[in-house]
């Protein structure tokens, strides 16, 4: 694996927010897609804490890159190890989390994935990671022929004011 840490300032409707910027290189083997993601959320909650985060946001977020790491490495790259997943994730300090997957596959049109929702389709046990990360995230795009996946999370502030049970 690969990192670069970048910081610098983000312009999101002329206003200007710091960001610290992970980006990092995954070999196309299913076997690591659970590590890789526990090292990713470290990143993301170590600079999302300081903003009082609900966990909900946080737990939607992992969900959403494991789906997309799988997509990448099972069909993006067919598990071939010569090929690299190609992860950035951008925290910003205002509570907005950026995260793109790139694979080296040839792509696919998204707009040709079955619905997993339609009724002769809600038993089988594939094909639901395009839904649940346009259900988990608040934004996601698929460019370059599909070979990446953009995904924009708005972290919500945590209600302090809220009674713990």
């Amino acid at each position: 694996m690969t990192e670069t840490h970048n910081v610098g300032h983000t312009t999101s409707n002329s206003i200007s927010a710091p960001f610290v910027e992970l980006n990092q290189s995954l070999a196309s083997r299913a076997a690591d897609i659970a590590s890789f993601v526990d090292q990713l959320m470290r990143f993301i909650r170590f600079f999302m804490e300081k903003g009082g985060t609900a966990k909900e946001a946080e737990e939607e977020i992992e969900v959403a890159i494991y789906e997309a790491l799988v997509n990448a490495v099972i069909h993006g790259n067919h598990e071939n190890r010569e090929k690299q997943v190609h992860v950035a994730c951008r925290c910003s300090m205002d509570g907005e989390v950026l995260i793109s997957v790139r694979d080296e596959g040839e792509g696919f049109d998204n707009r040709v994935v079955p619905d997993p929702t339609e009724a002769r389709r809600l038993l089988l046990t594939h094909g639901r990671g395009l839904h649940l990360m346009k259900a988990l995230m608040d934004e996601v795009s698929f460019e370059e022929s599909g070979t990446v996946v953009r995904m924009r999370k708005r972290m919500k502030p945590l209600d302090r004011n809220k009674t713990r049970r």
